[in-house]
């Protein structure tokens, strides 16, 4: 493959073959247009170089150039969905290995660059509040079991999901970059426990002693964010997230009243995410079954305004789930109707616009609704 420098690619060129990140990693395809937020997207997170096989295509073709304006606007606007979700899958990736690196060192040399941590999720805010469907469609940023580093991609999801629910909050800017701050480092006192002692990474029932061990990882989270000098809220969201509104969560069985906005968040963020995610000892349920699950609100664990939030965020069928539609087609949720979180907006496989589209419709009680969600097989999906 040819090697080009980011800064040498000419902005709404194209190239003749896919593009690549690294050895397997698919930047863009062939013909899609390199954007200049593609562009600053690429310099933001330091590669200074992509590779393909193919070669720069600079002049647009005249068959692109036909058509009337409502074509051209479909094509542009169809376009500019599929370079986002290209650019969430890259912005996933780069803050998942940045997140790695970042625990990787507060592991070996017990160093965090509170403020550069900072300024990142300051841009991931903005790139959450811009994108968040098009961050929720994705696949690629939902890990397996085989997934190398979960507590990274653990980190990194609970993050989106946090800032998803402080927007719907309305939680001002910086405390909006507080709570994602504070979201991705709320498990760091895992690193101080033995591997085996990590439910994530057990792949056999947890002992007696190592159960015991992880209730004290919130006390170690909150001692480490005390020591990288985190500010007070961020510290208490490390020690309170596995807290419960009926007192029942630990290490201080604190009840609703008690528990701080953040660890409030972080817990349905979090509680969300591993109902969803494959571990080595459980495997994961779809996000309809997740969600289903947290609204069930069983014993009452959670804050209701949190849950709330989150559904209207991303619906009953949440956004990036593949279904199943009365009408027989199969469709994937692209968007939440604002007025009713339970009839989200699909877009459904096998019907097309005049312009070569996936039909995209509105779900409703009276007319096509979901069945249930599909399995992956199902799908097609890798």
């Amino acid at each position: 493959m040819i090697k080009y420098t980011v800064k040498d690619l000419n902005e709404e060129s194209s190239f003749s073959d896919v593009i690549y990140l690294d050895n397997q990693f698919i930047l863009a395809t062939p013909e899609m247009r390199i954007s200049q937020r593609m562009k600053q997207a690429l310099k933001d997170w330091e590669f200074t170089e992509v590779f393909s096989s193919g070669e720069p295509i600079v002049e647009l073709q005249e068959k692109e150039k036909a058509g009337n304006q409502l074509a051209s606007v479909v094509a542009q606007y169809s376009q500019s969905d599929e370079e986002k979700i290209v650019y969430v899958e890259q912005f996933y990736m780069a803050f998942k290995e940045y997140m790695a690196s970042i625990f990787e060192r507060i592991d070996k040399e017990n160093m965090l660059d509170y403020q550069e941590l900072t300024d990142h999720v300051r841009s991931a805010c903005t790139i959450i509040r811009e994108d968040r469907r098009f961050i929720l469609r994705s696949q690629k940023t939902r890990p397996t079991e085989t997934e190398k580093n979960y507590m990274a991609s653990h980190a990194v999801h609970s993050m989106i999901i946090s800032v998803i629910i402080g927007l719907r909050l309305k939680l001002s800017d910086e405390k909006l970059i507080e709570l994602g701050v504070a979201a991705l480092l709320h498990e760091v006192g895992m690193l101080r426990l033995p591997k085996e002692s990590k439910g994530y990474y057990a792949k056999r029932p947890l002992t007696q002693s190592e159960k015991k061990a992880i209730l004290s990882h919130p006390v170690l989270s909150y001692s480490m964010l005390k020591s990288f000098n985190a500010p007070l809220a961020v510290c208490l969201a490390g020690l309170e997230h596995h807290e419960r509104e009926n007192g029942c969560g630990y290490p201080q069985k604190l009840t609703g009243d008690k528990i701080s906005l953040y660890a409030k968040i972080i817990a349905v963020a979090c509680s969300y995410d591993a109902l969803t995610t494959n571990r080595p000892h459980k495997e994961a349920k779809d996000r309809h079954t997740g969600m289903l699950l947290i609204l069930k609100n069983e014993d009452k664990q959670y804050n209701e305004t949190v849950i709330k939030a989150l559904l209207y965020s991303v619906s009953l069928y949440p956004i990036g789930l593949f279904v199943l539609l009365s009408n027989g087609k199969k469709g994937q949720v692209i968007d939440v109707d604002p007025e009713n979180p339970f009839y989200p907006i699909v877009q459904i496989f096998g019907t097309f616009t005049a312009a070569g589209e996936n039909v995209v419709i509105g779900t409703s009680k009276k007319g096509i609704s979901i069945v249930r969600p599909l399995t992956r097989s199902e799908t097609g999906v890798d």
